[in-house]
């Protein structure tokens, strides 16, 4: 393998100084209020929506994480990124109700359905979850890429992308954030497909690179005996943690709150979904390659999470290596930036403002920022624990987005398709479910010390336990709902479908079109396709 050469570090360099650049640009702006710095003033075209939450969501955990599980499983956990049409739910579901409510964060939307206790448990459990998942593994694929590819010390190169891109974030809000997200969407796609196309032609084909991994490393739909991916899991568990993902998460949602109307941010939404196709193949590929090289002894992996840095070290010739770092470089910068930006917000306008009512615009904003810095460290700190869930990147996100995600993603469904659900039955399944979740991810760290009930609990395989976590979440939350007192239908008006008023939906239904129909339907038709062809009946039979 070839060490970086000079003119790799000058892409990289080149590509530095034109993102701080538009950064710089965006900071001079003026930034005088909280809707100016957290969602750019609502001002924002569906263009850059569309390609500001697929970089978000394309970090280098993915560039990193994807390649590495399709180098050690194969496409199994695709089913993770066939979650295209959940992108369409957040725009034609759950849009037209968070652009009325005119809210600022998730928890927020929680407190106009429920109440102030929900607003609360929600922005705790979401910066939790910042901590053990965005910030840790973010940093961690960062460190891997640049130790793997550019000979960095692992630590040196994640602080470094930390520090850079905390600046331009915090200096410069989510108007920097979705800006900047654009540029490195496209390089981002633009270097992946490249990596992907070379590998291919290296390895002699598609039919090739099928010939030599075999065709049970194609399919998505394991037995349901498999300790590890069961089908049954594989289904039903990932539209679970990518409805909470997808549709109420602060970090990708506050994407679609900046938008100029509700109609951009539904195209927004349309136009990710479309971009959200391309991962299954320009980041699983990649893997996928460097995994049949490594079996013909043509390419050496330490381990599969660096088959995608080892792989752009071993075939690319000088000048694109400095491509290819640039778009990981890229994917880690705007999932951080994605990252710093929405936690700061939650903190911000959920707890501090709740806090200190009559605290200033400037005050808000500098709250902000130290909540950033305070949510970076202390995910940097988890990432040596992050080995005990799993040895594998995407395994281990996937594990821990499963214990976080039920208990929201049901208070979310239920809240706005069922108007019978009240603020006590929210918040405790709110409180069960996040329970749940954080006794099973202890056990799980000390799973090699228990025994009998407990250790059948820490090794239960994560699918089933976010399928049962969100069944027992929907029990509890009707349960509770249906032997207190119902909530007060004027307080919760236009939150849920049943008490949208005619003005509300014939407003909404204007902002739509048979254009935009169409084009969604399209998505959900690839997706069958995809899972037909890494089927049985298809490649993977």
């Amino acid at each position: 393998m070839e060490a970086f050469q000079l003119f790799d570090w000058v892409v990289v360099l080149g590509y530095f100084i034109v993102v701080m650049g538009i950064a710089w640009w965006v900071i001079k702006q003026k930034q005088q209020t909280s809707a100016d710095y957290f969602l750019a003033s609502r001002h924002i075209g569906w263009f850059v929506i569309g390609a500001s939450i697929f970089a978000s969501n394309i970090g280098s955990e993915h560039v990193v994480g994807l390649a590495g599980t399709a180098a050690k499983t194969g496409f199994v956990m695709g089913h993770y990124e066939l979650h295209s049409w959940i992108v369409l739910m957040l725009g034609w579901v759950f849009v037209p109700f968070y652009m009325r409510s005119s809210v600022f964060t998730m928890p927020e939307f929680l407190e106009k359905r429920y109440s102030s206790t929900a607003r609360w448990f929600l922005s705790l459990i979401s910066l939790v979850g910042y901590v053990l998942t965005k910030v840790s593994v973010t940093v961690y694929a960062g460190a891997v890429v640049f130790q793997t590819l550019m000979g960095v010390e692992f630590w040196t190169g994640a602080l470094i992308i930390v520090i850079l891109t905390g600046i331009y974030t915090t200096l410069g809000g989510l108007r920097a954030v979705v800006y900047t997200d654009t540029l490195q969407c496209i390089v981002l796609v633009i270097g992946a497909i490249t990596m992907a196309i070379i590998g291919l032609v290296k390895i002699g084909g598609w039919n090739e690179l099928v010939s030599i991994l075999g065709h049970q490393h194609f399919n998505m739909f394991r037995p349901a005996s498999d300790p590890e991916f069961p089908w049954v899991g594989m289904v039903f568990a990932p539209p679970i943690a990518g409805i909470w993902y997808w549709c109420t998460d602060q970090y990708i949602v506050q994407r679609t709150l900046a938008a100029k109307n509700e109609a951009n941010a539904r195209r927004g939404t349309i136009f990710a979904a479309y971009l959200k196709l391309l991962p299954l193949f320009i980041f699983f590929i990649p893997g996928l390659i460097a995994f049949a090289l490594a079996q013909s002894g043509k390419l050496e992996l330490a381990s599969a999470d660096q088959a995608f840095p080892t792989l752009v070290k071993t075939i690319l010739p000088v000048g694109l290596r400095g491509l290819i770092a640039g778009g990981l470089l890229a994917a880690l910068m705007s999932s951080l930036s994605s990252v710093f930006n929405s936690c700061s917000t939650l903190f911000t306008m959920d707890i501090y403002k709740k806090l200190k009512p009559d605290s200033s615009e400037r005050t808000l904003v500098l709250v902000g920022r130290i909540a950033t810095v305070v949510v970076v460290a202390s995910g940097i700190l988890w990432i040596p624990l992050m080995k005990y869930i799993s040895s594998e990147l995407y395994t281990y996100l996937q594990s821990v987005q499963s214990y976080i995600a039920p208990p929201i993603a049901a208070a979310f469904l239920l809240g706005i398709f069922w108007k019978r659900i009240n603020a006590k039955g929210a918040v405790t399944a709110l409180i069960f479910g996040f329970t749940a979740g954080m006794l099973r991810l202890v056990l799980e760290l000390n799973k090699e010390s228990l025994s009998g009930f407990l250790y059948t609990i820490a090794n239960l395989n994560f699918l089933y336990f976010s399928i049962s976590s969100f069944l027992c979440c929907i029990a509890v939350m009707v349960i509770v709902s249906h032997l207190t007192p119902k909530q007060d239908e004027q307080k919760i008006q236009g939150l849920t479908y049943a008490t949208t008023v005619a003005a509300d939906k014939k407003k909404s239904r204007a902002s739509w079109n048979f254009k935009d129909a169409i084009l969604s339907l399209i998505v959900v038709a690839i997706i069958a396709c995809i899972l037909i062809y890494f089927s049985p009946i298809g490649v993977g039979g």
